[in-house]
């Protein structure tokens, strides 16, 4: 292993696009695990473009990830929320939640947990 490691997300080992064409993750692997770009498009939501992917009725992927544009809320399965996530945050969400981007800009996520299954056939 190299002392540094430098990855581009535009030429990303994987790239998994939504349903709909709502958006892509874009996944970079390396030896010490994976990381994922989320773009999730205007009118994007988990339970349309995502549950179709997965099989399961609500997002089972923990998160834990960094905004970088746009807005996204979330809400768990048992009915909490947070107010959106929006450039800037840091999130944790745990698995059993639906998701949508939240106005008419892409909101483009990393993810350092919860995508190297993400989007992906079960």
């Amino acid at each position: 292993m190299t002392g540094i490691t430098r990855r581009s997300f535009d030429k990303a080992d994987e790239t998994r696009p939504f349903e709909g064409d709502k958006g892509r993750l874009d996944l970079i692997t390396t030896e010490d695990g994976s990381v994922g770009r989320a773009v999730f498009e205007p009118g994007w939501r988990w339970s349309e473009h995502v549950k179709p992917i997965a099989g399961t009725d609500s997002c089972q992927s923990a998160h834990v990830g960094y905004v970088v544009s746009g807005r996204i809320h979330v809400v768990m399965d048992g009915g909490q929320e947070e107010d959106e996530f929006g450039p800037g945050d840091f999130m944790v969400v745990t698995p059993g939640h639906d998701a949508w981007v939240v106005g008419d800009e892409p909101c483009v996520a990393l993810d350092w947990n919860g995508f190297t299954d993400y989007a992906k056939p079960s």
